[in-house]
Protein backbone atom coordinates (compact mmCIF):
# COMPACT_ATOMS: atom_id res chain seq x y z
CA UNK A 1 0.00 0.00 0.00
CA UNK A 2 2.91 2.42 0.83
CA UNK A 3 4.42 1.89 -2.52
CA UNK A 4 1.03 2.51 -4.23
CA UNK A 5 0.01 5.69 -2.44
CA UNK A 6 3.90 7.09 -2.84
CA UNK A 7 3.18 7.21 -6.68
CA UNK A 8 -0.10 8.30 -6.59
CA UNK A 9 0.81 11.21 -4.44
CA UNK A 10 4.69 11.78 -5.44
CA UNK A 11 4.14 11.13 -9.52
CA UNK A 12 0.50 12.63 -9.91
CA UNK A 13 1.85 15.55 -10.84
CA UNK A 14 3.96 14.61 -13.93
CA UNK A 15 0.99 11.70 -14.91
CA UNK A 16 0.85 14.11 -17.82
CA UNK A 17 4.57 13.01 -18.74
CA UNK A 18 4.13 9.63 -18.13
CA UNK A 19 2.86 6.29 -20.17
CA UNK A 20 0.80 4.51 -16.91
CA UNK A 21 1.56 1.01 -18.80
CA UNK A 22 5.20 1.50 -18.53
CA UNK A 23 4.90 1.57 -14.78
CA UNK A 24 5.99 -1.10 -12.31
CA UNK A 25 7.81 -3.23 -14.79
CA UNK A 26 10.68 -3.66 -11.53
CA UNK A 27 8.04 -4.65 -9.29
CA UNK A 28 9.11 -7.86 -8.89
CA UNK A 29 12.88 -7.34 -8.49
CA UNK A 30 14.63 -7.19 -5.27
CA UNK A 31 15.72 -4.88 -3.69
CA UNK A 32 12.51 -3.24 -3.08
CA UNK A 33 11.72 -0.83 -2.50
CA UNK A 34 15.00 0.34 -4.24
CA UNK A 35 13.81 -0.76 -7.85
CA UNK A 36 10.60 0.72 -7.42
CA UNK A 37 12.18 3.87 -6.71
CA UNK A 38 14.18 3.54 -9.81
CA UNK A 39 10.93 3.00 -11.63
CA UNK A 40 9.81 6.22 -10.39
CA UNK A 41 12.81 8.34 -11.16
CA UNK A 42 12.65 6.50 -14.86
CA UNK A 43 8.95 8.96 -15.07
CA UNK A 44 10.98 12.20 -14.67
CA UNK A 45 12.58 13.60 -17.26
CA UNK A 46 16.23 14.96 -16.54
CA UNK A 47 17.99 16.46 -18.97
CA UNK A 48 21.27 17.86 -18.05
CA UNK A 49 20.35 21.68 -16.94
CA UNK A 50 16.67 20.75 -16.76
CA UNK A 51 16.51 19.22 -13.79
CA UNK A 52 13.41 21.39 -12.30
CA UNK A 53 11.21 18.28 -12.45
CA UNK A 54 13.26 15.64 -11.45
CA UNK A 55 14.26 18.62 -8.50
CA UNK A 56 10.75 19.21 -7.49
CA UNK A 57 10.06 15.42 -7.31
CA UNK A 58 12.91 14.88 -4.70
CA UNK A 59 11.61 18.03 -2.73
CA UNK A 60 8.05 16.37 -2.67
CA UNK A 61 9.16 12.87 -1.53
CA UNK A 62 11.10 15.02 1.52
CA UNK A 63 7.79 16.43 2.25
CA UNK A 64 5.91 13.49 1.89
CA UNK A 65 7.90 11.59 4.01
CA UNK A 66 8.03 14.50 6.97
CA UNK A 67 12.29 14.87 5.97
CA UNK A 68 14.08 17.84 6.08
CA UNK A 69 15.20 19.18 2.18
CA UNK A 70 16.27 22.31 1.69
CA UNK A 71 18.39 23.84 -2.27
CA UNK A 72 21.09 25.77 -2.83
CA UNK A 73 21.32 28.49 -5.18
CA UNK A 74 22.33 25.98 -7.83
CA UNK A 75 20.21 24.06 -7.17
CA UNK A 76 21.09 21.35 -5.57
CA UNK A 77 18.89 19.38 -3.38
CA UNK A 78 19.72 18.40 0.10
CA UNK A 79 17.51 15.99 2.37
CA UNK A 80 18.35 14.60 5.70
CA UNK A 81 17.73 12.12 8.16
CA UNK A 82 18.13 11.46 11.77
CA UNK A 83 20.55 9.00 13.24
CA UNK A 84 18.76 5.97 14.02
CA UNK A 85 18.26 4.65 17.92
CA UNK A 86 21.35 4.04 19.56
CA UNK A 87 23.70 5.48 16.48
CA UNK A 88 23.02 9.02 17.52
CA UNK A 89 27.65 9.68 18.33
CA UNK A 90 27.87 8.12 14.71
CA UNK A 91 29.60 10.27 12.21
CA UNK A 92 27.04 12.58 10.11
CA UNK A 93 27.14 10.46 6.61
CA UNK A 94 27.16 12.46 3.42
CA UNK A 95 25.05 9.99 0.44
CA UNK A 96 25.91 11.98 -2.54
CA UNK A 97 24.28 11.09 -6.12
CA UNK A 98 23.47 13.43 -9.20
CA UNK A 99 20.03 14.18 -10.80
CA UNK A 100 20.61 14.93 -14.15
CA UNK A 101 21.53 11.71 -16.67
CA UNK A 102 23.17 11.88 -20.14
CA UNK A 103 20.09 11.52 -22.65
CA UNK A 104 21.16 9.43 -25.99
CA UNK A 105 18.92 7.84 -28.38
CA UNK A 106 19.66 5.27 -31.49
CA UNK A 107 19.07 7.51 -34.20
CA UNK A 108 15.61 5.74 -35.26
CA UNK A 109 14.15 6.53 -31.92
CA UNK A 110 11.06 8.94 -31.57
CA UNK A 111 12.14 10.20 -28.11
CA UNK A 112 11.68 13.16 -26.07
CA UNK A 113 13.85 13.46 -22.97
CA UNK A 114 12.57 16.84 -21.82
CA UNK A 115 8.72 15.34 -21.59
CA UNK A 116 8.74 11.64 -21.98
CA UNK A 117 9.38 8.77 -19.24
CA UNK A 118 12.29 6.20 -19.86
CA UNK A 119 11.08 3.02 -21.09
CA UNK A 120 12.60 0.28 -18.73
CA UNK A 121 12.41 -2.92 -19.56
CA UNK A 122 14.11 -6.64 -18.18
CA UNK A 123 16.27 -8.54 -20.48
CA UNK A 124 18.40 -11.58 -19.63
CA UNK A 125 19.19 -10.15 -15.85
CA UNK A 126 19.38 -6.74 -16.65
CA UNK A 127 17.32 -3.72 -17.21
CA UNK A 128 17.90 -1.49 -19.57
CA UNK A 129 15.34 1.45 -21.98
CA UNK A 130 13.92 0.95 -25.01
CA UNK A 131 16.28 2.92 -27.54
CA UNK A 132 17.35 4.86 -25.04
CA UNK A 133 20.52 5.73 -22.33
CA UNK A 134 18.47 4.19 -19.24
CA UNK A 135 19.55 6.83 -16.40
CA UNK A 136 20.59 4.74 -14.20
CA UNK A 137 24.35 6.64 -13.91
CA UNK A 138 23.00 8.25 -11.55
CA UNK A 139 19.50 7.57 -10.85
CA UNK A 140 19.96 4.06 -9.07
CA UNK A 141 22.15 6.35 -6.74
CA UNK A 142 19.40 8.29 -6.36
CA UNK A 143 16.87 5.08 -5.79
CA UNK A 144 19.29 3.80 -3.18
CA UNK A 145 19.22 7.16 -0.92
CA UNK A 146 15.42 7.24 -0.93
CA UNK A 147 15.65 3.54 0.08
CA UNK A 148 18.20 4.87 2.68
CA UNK A 149 15.67 7.91 3.97
CA UNK A 150 12.36 5.99 3.86
CA UNK A 151 13.43 2.33 5.39
CA UNK A 152 12.89 2.06 8.79
CA UNK A 153 14.69 -1.06 10.41
CA UNK A 154 17.80 0.43 9.17
CA UNK A 155 20.54 1.30 11.38
CA UNK A 156 22.87 4.34 10.96
CA UNK A 157 24.15 7.67 11.90
CA UNK A 158 22.68 10.84 10.96
CA UNK A 159 22.63 10.97 7.01
CA UNK A 160 22.77 13.81 4.56
CA UNK A 161 22.04 12.51 0.98
CA UNK A 162 23.27 15.27 -1.35
CA UNK A 163 21.73 15.52 -5.41
CA UNK A 164 24.08 17.48 -7.00
CA UNK A 165 22.68 19.82 -10.78
CA UNK A 166 24.50 19.15 -13.94
CA UNK A 167 27.17 16.45 -13.41
CA UNK A 168 27.10 15.16 -16.91
CA UNK A 169 27.99 18.27 -18.79
CA UNK A 170 29.71 20.79 -16.56
CA UNK A 171 29.96 19.36 -12.89
CA UNK A 172 27.89 22.85 -12.22
CA UNK A 173 26.16 21.67 -8.80
CA UNK A 174 29.28 20.67 -7.38
CA UNK A 175 31.51 23.67 -8.85
CA UNK A 176 28.82 25.45 -6.92
CA UNK A 177 28.55 24.05 -3.69
CA UNK A 178 29.05 26.17 -0.70
CA UNK A 179 31.56 25.39 2.10
CA UNK A 180 28.39 25.58 4.57
CA UNK A 181 25.87 23.73 3.07
CA UNK A 182 27.12 19.99 4.20
CA UNK A 183 27.98 19.01 7.56
CA UNK A 184 28.72 15.37 7.37
CA UNK A 185 32.76 13.75 7.37
CA UNK A 186 32.29 10.50 5.72
CA UNK A 187 30.71 10.80 2.11
CA UNK A 188 29.69 7.83 0.11
CA UNK A 189 29.70 8.67 -3.58
CA UNK A 190 26.99 6.11 -5.22
CA UNK A 191 28.08 7.10 -8.79
CA UNK A 192 30.27 4.09 -9.71
CA UNK A 193 29.59 1.25 -12.37
CA UNK A 194 31.36 -1.59 -11.27
CA UNK A 195 30.15 -3.79 -8.31
CA UNK A 196 33.11 -5.45 -6.38
CA UNK A 197 35.26 -2.31 -7.10
CA UNK A 198 35.87 0.36 -4.72
CA UNK A 199 37.02 3.52 -6.15
CA UNK A 200 39.26 5.80 -3.99
CA UNK A 201 40.39 8.39 -6.22
CA UNK A 202 40.09 9.20 -10.20
CA UNK A 203 40.66 11.52 -13.42
CA UNK A 204 40.27 15.52 -13.46
CA UNK A 205 39.66 16.88 -16.50
CA UNK A 206 39.22 19.80 -18.99
CA UNK A 207 37.12 20.14 -22.53
CA UNK A 208 38.81 22.07 -25.24
CA UNK A 209 36.72 23.14 -28.37
CA UNK A 210 37.91 24.52 -31.81
CA UNK A 211 36.29 26.96 -33.88
CA UNK A 212 36.12 27.08 -37.87
CA UNK A 213 34.38 29.89 -39.69
CA UNK A 214 33.81 29.18 -42.72
CA UNK A 215 32.00 31.37 -45.87
CA UNK A 216 29.26 29.83 -48.54
CA UNK A 217 29.64 29.09 -51.58
CA UNK A 218 27.34 27.45 -54.42
CA UNK A 219 27.00 24.31 -55.44
CA UNK A 220 28.95 23.11 -58.43
CA UNK A 221 27.66 22.56 -61.62
CA UNK A 222 26.90 19.01 -63.33
CA UNK A 223 26.89 18.20 -59.46
CA UNK A 224 25.08 15.57 -57.03
CA UNK A 225 24.98 14.87 -53.38
CA UNK A 226 25.81 11.89 -51.17
CA UNK A 227 25.62 11.33 -47.48
CA UNK A 228 27.85 8.86 -45.82
CA UNK A 229 26.94 7.85 -41.90
CA UNK A 230 28.07 5.99 -39.84
CA UNK A 231 25.76 4.53 -36.91
CA UNK A 232 25.64 1.16 -34.68
CA UNK A 233 28.77 1.77 -32.87
CA UNK A 234 28.70 1.39 -28.76
CA UNK A 235 30.15 4.39 -27.97
CA UNK A 236 29.87 4.89 -24.33
CA UNK A 237 31.67 6.36 -21.28
CA UNK A 238 34.60 8.68 -22.45
CA UNK A 239 36.33 7.72 -19.30
CA UNK A 240 35.28 4.21 -18.48
CA UNK A 241 35.55 2.69 -21.74
CA UNK A 242 37.50 5.09 -23.48
CA UNK A 243 40.53 1.92 -23.34
CA UNK A 244 38.13 -0.56 -24.85
CA UNK A 245 39.11 0.11 -28.58
CA UNK A 246 35.62 1.44 -29.80
CA UNK A 247 35.16 2.96 -33.02
CA UNK A 248 34.54 6.69 -33.27
CA UNK A 249 31.99 7.80 -35.66
CA UNK A 250 33.65 11.44 -36.06
CA UNK A 251 36.86 9.45 -36.98
CA UNK A 252 35.70 7.29 -39.05
CA UNK A 253 33.62 9.52 -41.31
CA UNK A 254 36.63 12.26 -41.23
CA UNK A 255 38.83 9.13 -42.38
CA UNK A 256 37.11 8.13 -46.11
CA UNK A 257 36.15 12.18 -46.34
CA UNK A 258 40.04 13.32 -46.35
CA UNK A 259 41.09 9.95 -48.47
CA UNK A 260 38.05 11.55 -51.22
CA UNK A 261 39.29 15.00 -51.18
CA UNK A 262 42.28 13.96 -52.52
CA UNK A 263 41.34 11.98 -55.33
CA UNK A 264 37.90 13.45 -56.20
CA UNK A 265 36.30 17.02 -56.47
CA UNK A 266 33.88 16.33 -53.09
CA UNK A 267 32.51 19.20 -51.57
CA UNK A 268 31.60 19.47 -48.01
CA UNK A 269 28.24 20.76 -47.03
CA UNK A 270 27.72 19.50 -44.11
CA UNK A 271 29.40 17.08 -41.43
CA UNK A 272 27.30 15.80 -37.66
CA UNK A 273 28.78 13.90 -35.72
CA UNK A 274 28.55 13.00 -31.56
CA UNK A 275 26.69 14.85 -29.16
CA UNK A 276 27.86 15.14 -25.49
CA UNK A 277 31.51 15.49 -24.28
CA UNK A 278 31.68 12.51 -22.32
CA UNK A 279 30.45 10.30 -24.69
CA UNK A 280 32.36 8.66 -27.28
CA UNK A 281 30.81 9.28 -30.64
CA UNK A 282 28.62 6.14 -31.36
CA UNK A 283 27.03 7.82 -35.05
CA UNK A 284 27.84 10.55 -37.70
CA UNK A 285 27.28 11.49 -41.11
CA UNK A 286 28.38 14.35 -43.44
CA UNK A 287 26.89 15.80 -46.53
CA UNK A 288 28.49 16.33 -49.60
CA UNK A 289 28.58 16.88 -53.69
CA UNK A 290 30.32 14.95 -56.04
CA UNK A 291 30.39 15.68 -60.08
CA UNK A 292 28.08 13.28 -61.44
CA UNK A 293 30.60 11.77 -63.53
CA UNK A 294 32.82 10.52 -60.59
CA UNK A 295 29.58 8.91 -58.45
CA UNK A 296 29.94 5.30 -59.56
CA UNK A 297 33.57 5.19 -58.39
CA UNK A 298 33.03 6.69 -54.89
CA UNK A 299 30.84 4.52 -54.40
CA UNK A 300 33.00 1.68 -54.94
CA UNK A 301 35.64 3.77 -53.12
CA UNK A 302 33.42 3.94 -49.76
CA UNK A 303 31.85 -0.03 -50.49
CA UNK A 304 35.86 -1.07 -50.40
CA UNK A 305 36.43 1.58 -47.24
CA UNK A 306 33.35 -0.10 -45.35
CA UNK A 307 34.86 -3.45 -46.02
CA UNK A 308 37.50 -2.45 -44.23
CA UNK A 309 36.48 -0.91 -41.36
CA UNK A 310 33.90 -4.01 -40.87
CA UNK A 311 37.14 -6.00 -41.05
CA UNK A 312 39.39 -3.60 -38.18
CA UNK A 313 36.22 -3.81 -35.67
CA UNK A 314 34.80 -6.71 -35.96
CA UNK A 315 35.43 -7.95 -32.71
CA UNK A 316 34.79 -4.55 -31.11
CA UNK A 317 32.36 -3.01 -32.95
CA UNK A 318 30.37 -6.17 -34.49
CA UNK A 319 27.24 -3.96 -35.32
CA UNK A 320 29.13 -1.01 -37.32
CA UNK A 321 26.96 0.12 -39.90
CA UNK A 322 28.47 2.13 -42.89
CA UNK A 323 26.03 3.37 -45.84
CA UNK A 324 26.65 6.14 -48.83
CA UNK A 325 23.69 7.59 -50.09
CA UNK A 326 22.40 10.53 -52.40
CA UNK A 327 20.42 13.02 -50.79
CA UNK A 328 18.87 16.10 -52.04
CA UNK A 329 21.38 18.82 -53.18
CA UNK A 330 22.27 20.96 -50.39
CA UNK A 331 21.69 24.76 -50.43
CA UNK A 332 25.42 25.68 -50.38
CA UNK A 333 28.66 24.19 -49.72
CA UNK A 334 32.23 24.95 -47.57
CA UNK A 335 35.16 27.11 -48.93
CA UNK A 336 37.68 24.33 -50.02
CA UNK A 337 40.23 26.37 -47.34
CA UNK A 338 38.05 25.37 -44.09
CA UNK A 339 37.29 22.13 -45.71
CA UNK A 340 40.64 21.20 -45.91
CA UNK A 341 41.37 22.91 -42.75
CA UNK A 342 38.63 21.22 -41.05
CA UNK A 343 39.58 17.46 -42.37
CA UNK A 344 43.20 17.59 -41.69
CA UNK A 345 42.62 19.13 -38.08
CA UNK A 346 40.27 16.14 -37.46
CA UNK A 347 42.14 13.26 -39.11
CA UNK A 348 45.51 14.90 -36.85
CA UNK A 349 43.55 14.88 -33.90
CA UNK A 350 44.46 12.33 -31.29
CA UNK A 351 41.84 9.87 -29.86
CA UNK A 352 41.85 7.29 -27.10
CA UNK A 353 44.28 6.59 -24.71
CA UNK A 354 47.45 8.57 -24.59
CA UNK A 355 49.18 7.57 -21.94
CA UNK A 356 48.50 4.29 -19.20
CA UNK A 357 48.86 4.80 -15.58
CA UNK A 358 52.49 4.12 -13.98
CA UNK A 359 50.88 4.04 -10.46
CA UNK A 360 48.34 2.00 -10.61
CA UNK A 361 48.67 -1.19 -13.13
CA UNK A 362 45.94 -1.56 -16.00
CA UNK A 363 44.62 1.87 -15.50
CA UNK A 364 44.54 4.62 -18.33
CA UNK A 365 46.14 7.54 -17.14
CA UNK A 366 45.63 10.56 -19.18
CA UNK A 367 43.27 10.50 -22.66
CA UNK A 368 41.29 12.04 -25.31
CA UNK A 369 37.96 11.99 -26.58
CA UNK A 370 36.84 13.78 -30.20
CA UNK A 371 33.14 14.25 -28.78
CA UNK A 372 31.59 15.68 -31.47
CA UNK A 373 31.70 17.47 -35.12
CA UNK A 374 28.88 19.98 -35.64
CA UNK A 375 28.03 22.31 -38.62
CA UNK A 376 26.47 25.08 -36.19
CA UNK A 377 24.47 28.49 -37.08
CA UNK A 378 26.45 31.95 -37.99
CA UNK A 379 28.79 29.76 -40.38
CA UNK A 380 30.36 28.06 -37.89
CA UNK A 381 31.88 25.01 -36.88
CA UNK A 382 32.52 23.41 -33.32
CA UNK A 383 34.66 20.57 -32.76
CA UNK A 384 34.41 19.95 -28.89
CA UNK A 385 37.05 17.30 -27.23
CA UNK A 386 37.71 16.10 -23.78
CA UNK A 387 40.80 15.22 -21.92
CA UNK A 388 41.24 13.28 -18.50
CA UNK A 389 43.78 12.33 -16.26
CA UNK A 390 44.90 11.24 -13.19
CA UNK A 391 47.89 13.84 -13.29
CA UNK A 392 47.23 17.68 -13.69
CA UNK A 393 49.79 18.17 -15.70
CA UNK A 394 49.26 15.54 -17.86
CA UNK A 395 45.22 17.24 -18.01
CA UNK A 396 47.17 20.44 -19.44
CA UNK A 397 49.70 18.83 -21.37
CA UNK A 398 46.55 16.40 -23.76
CA UNK A 399 44.59 19.62 -23.77
CA UNK A 400 47.53 21.90 -25.54
CA UNK A 401 48.37 18.51 -27.67
CA UNK A 402 44.73 19.09 -28.91
CA UNK A 403 44.95 23.00 -29.11
CA UNK A 404 48.73 22.68 -31.20
CA UNK A 405 46.52 20.41 -33.62
CA UNK A 406 43.44 22.83 -34.28
CA UNK A 407 45.90 26.28 -34.34
CA UNK A 408 47.80 24.72 -36.81
CA UNK A 409 44.84 24.11 -39.20
CA UNK A 410 43.48 27.65 -38.34
CA UNK A 411 40.44 26.99 -36.02
CA UNK A 412 39.90 29.20 -32.68
CA UNK A 413 40.44 27.36 -29.72
CA UNK A 414 39.38 27.48 -26.02
CA UNK A 415 39.67 25.42 -22.84
CA UNK A 416 36.93 24.94 -20.20
CA UNK A 417 37.92 25.86 -16.20
CA UNK A 418 38.39 21.75 -16.07
CA UNK A 419 38.00 19.82 -12.76
CA UNK A 420 40.42 18.27 -10.63
CA UNK A 421 41.18 14.90 -10.09
CA UNK A 422 40.55 12.82 -6.45
CA UNK A 423 43.92 12.04 -5.23
CA UNK A 424 43.39 8.27 -3.43
CA UNK A 425 43.85 7.94 0.48
CA UNK A 426 44.79 4.58 0.95
CA UNK A 427 44.77 5.44 4.82
CA UNK A 428 41.04 6.36 4.66
CA UNK A 429 39.26 5.21 7.43
CA UNK A 430 35.51 4.35 5.52
CA UNK A 431 37.70 2.76 2.66
CA UNK A 432 38.91 0.22 5.74
CA UNK A 433 34.85 0.15 7.01
CA UNK A 434 33.81 -0.65 3.53
CA UNK A 435 36.11 -3.71 2.46
CA UNK A 436 35.61 -5.20 5.95
CA UNK A 437 32.02 -4.59 5.28
CA UNK A 438 32.60 -6.47 1.63
CA UNK A 439 34.63 -9.42 2.69
CA UNK A 440 31.89 -10.09 5.43
CA UNK A 441 29.21 -10.27 3.42
CA UNK A 442 30.59 -11.62 0.01
CA UNK A 443 33.46 -13.69 1.20
CA UNK A 444 35.88 -11.92 -0.87
CA UNK A 445 37.84 -8.57 -1.03
CA UNK A 446 36.79 -6.31 -3.00
CA UNK A 447 39.18 -4.60 -5.50
CA UNK A 448 40.30 -1.19 -4.65
CA UNK A 449 41.55 0.97 -7.27
CA UNK A 450 41.23 4.75 -8.78
CA UNK A 451 38.86 5.38 -11.61
CA UNK A 452 39.38 6.68 -15.11
CA UNK A 453 36.02 9.08 -15.45
CA UNK A 454 35.22 11.81 -13.42
CA UNK A 455 33.64 12.14 -10.02
CA UNK A 456 32.57 14.88 -8.28
CA UNK A 457 35.08 13.80 -5.09
CA UNK A 458 37.83 16.17 -6.21
CA UNK A 459 35.15 19.18 -5.99
CA UNK A 460 33.86 18.65 -2.77
CA UNK A 461 37.71 17.92 -1.61
CA UNK A 462 38.17 21.83 -2.34
CA UNK A 463 35.55 23.07 -0.53
CA UNK A 464 35.66 20.30 2.24
CA UNK A 465 38.88 19.32 2.55
CA UNK A 466 38.52 17.39 6.05
CA UNK A 467 35.75 14.21 4.05
CA UNK A 468 36.68 11.21 3.80
CA UNK A 469 35.46 9.20 0.64
CA UNK A 470 35.12 6.22 -1.02
CA UNK A 471 32.61 5.48 -4.09
CA UNK A 472 30.79 2.01 -5.03
CA UNK A 473 28.01 1.23 -7.14
CA UNK A 474 26.45 -1.82 -8.84
CA UNK A 475 27.19 -2.70 -12.44
CA UNK A 476 26.38 -0.34 -15.08
CA UNK A 477 27.88 -1.27 -18.61
CA UNK A 478 27.38 1.17 -21.75
CA UNK A 479 26.37 4.52 -20.21
CA UNK A 480 26.26 7.23 -21.97
CA UNK A 481 24.36 5.11 -24.38
CA UNK A 482 21.67 3.49 -25.54
CA UNK A 483 23.21 0.24 -24.94
CA UNK A 484 23.03 1.63 -20.63
CA UNK A 485 22.20 -1.58 -18.96
CA UNK A 486 22.02 -2.50 -15.05
CA UNK A 487 22.62 -5.58 -13.80
CA UNK A 488 20.22 -6.66 -11.77
CA UNK A 489 22.22 -9.40 -9.44
CA UNK A 490 24.70 -6.73 -8.37
CA UNK A 491 21.73 -4.16 -7.54
CA UNK A 492 20.59 -6.13 -4.27
CA UNK A 493 24.59 -6.61 -3.33
CA UNK A 494 25.10 -2.94 -4.08
CA UNK A 495 22.39 -2.25 -1.38
CA UNK A 496 22.99 -4.67 1.13
CA UNK A 497 26.87 -3.54 0.95
CA UNK A 498 25.51 0.01 1.61
CA UNK A 499 23.24 -0.97 3.99
CA UNK A 500 25.87 -2.54 6.10
CA UNK A 501 28.39 0.04 5.35
CA UNK A 502 25.99 2.80 6.69
CA UNK A 503 25.38 0.74 10.07
CA UNK A 504 29.09 -0.17 10.53
CA UNK A 505 30.46 3.90 10.68
CA UNK A 506 30.94 5.06 13.99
Amino acid sequence: MYIIHFLFLIIFPYLKLIKIEAMNKLAELSPQPLFNYFEAICQIPRPSKKEEKIRQFLLDFAKQNMLEAKTDNAGNVLILKPATQGMENAPTVILQTHMDMVCEKNSDKEFDFDNDAIEAMIIDGWVKANGTTLGADCGIGIAAQMAVLTEKDLKHGAIECLITVDEETGLTGAFALQPDFLNGSVLLNLDSEDEGEIFIGCAGGIDTIATFDYTKEAVPENSLALQISVAGLLGGHSGDDINKNRGNANKIVNRFLWKATEKYNIRLADFNGGNLRNAIAREAFAVFTILESEKQNIIADFEAFAKAVNLEYEISEPAVQLSCEAVETPEFVINTTIQKQLLNAVYACPHGVIEMSTRMEGMVETSTNLASVKFIDDNKILVTTSQRSEVESRINYAAETIESVFKLAGANVRHTDGYPGWAPNPNSEVLKTTVDSYKKLFGVDPIVRSIHAGLECGLFLEKYPHLDMVSFGPTIRGAHSPDERLDIETTDKFWKHLVDVLENIR
